[in-house]
Order: C-alpha cells, then sequence, then structure tokens
C-alpha cells in the first residue's frame, strides 16, 4: 500500500475491527498525568495473538513509554517477532488521527512495513497507512546488513 485511506470502522475486515477495539479498551489504562493524552495501541501477531499497550508517562519525560511500544514490547517478550497489523487509538484534536512518534515508528520499523490503522476512541473513521508512509525510507535491519 503506498496511500493512506480513511476507512469507516464498519467497513473494516473482523480482525481489524477486534484489534482497534482492543486499542480502545486499553487506552483507558494510560497513565498520563502529565499530558492527560491517553494512547492504546494493539499488534496482531502472524498466529493471531494479539498484544497491547498503553502509555505510561514519568515524571522524567523520557522516561516515558508509549503504547505502540508497550505492545511492541510485551509481543516480543512473549517471543513473537512477526506482525501482521498494528492500531493506535487517541482522541486528537478536531478528530484528527495521532500518528506514532518518531522512536515509535522506528521501532515498528525494526519488524516491518505492516498496516498501521490510527482511530480515536469513537471508531468512526479509521485512517489505513504503513511504516513507509510515515517513515519513508527508514533506517532498518537491511542497512545495517550493509554496514557489515
Amino acid at each position: 500500500m503506498n496511500k493512506e485511506e480513511v476507512i469507516a470502522f464498519t467497513d473494516l475486515e473482523a480482525d481489524i475491527q477486534s484489534l482497534i477495539k482492543e486499542s480502545v479498551a486499553v487506552h483507558m489504562y494510560s497513565y498520563s498525568p502529565y499530558s492527560k493524552f491517553k494512547v492504546g495501541a494493539a499488534i496482531l501477531c502472524d498466529d493471531g495473538a494479539i498484544f497491547t499497550g498503553c502509555n505510561v508517562e514519568n515524571a522524567s519525560y523520557p522516561v516515558s513509554i508509549c503504547a505502540e511500544r508497550t505492545a511492541i514490547v510485551k509481543a516480543v517478550s512473549e517471543g513473537k517477532r512477526k506482525f501482521k497489523a498494528l492500531s493506535v487509538v487517541a482522541d486528537g484534536k478536531d478528530n484528527t488521527f495521532i500518528t506514532p512518534c518518531g522512536l515509535c515508528r522506528q521501532t515498528i520499523g525494526e519488524f516491518g512495513d505492516i498496516p498501521i490503522y490510527l482511530a480515536g476512541s469513537d471508531m468512526k473513521n479509521v485512517l489505513k497507512t504503513t511504516l513507509s508512509n510515515l517513515l519513508p525510507r527508514a533506517f532498518t535491519f537491511e542497512d545495517v546488513e550493509i554496514l557489515q
């Protein structure tokens, strides 16, 4: 997929709808006392397993971890390395779609150019994109192999 598209939630495949619902549910567990910005993420593994994560802030901001990285770290810590899709839920101002930050984009890139679904907690519309749209020419494993 080389383009982004907005899709009605009800038009998505059942497994992607479930993935987004998991992101909505987990975003309520966000620990965000400083920004008050709740984010939830869910990653779908190639075997159908789903791992979720929410953002966890810290008074020392660099110590905070984003929802996307939390979900990926949970999956990897359980032996998962191949992913089919990632969903991220956050409520943007004026119903805008919230995209992963740069650290999260680089982390996602470590595991391939998977579809990424961005939605608000209302699950009305969803932006379908990919890592290559969000982080063109990402520095990846293939680049490290070239250096060796």
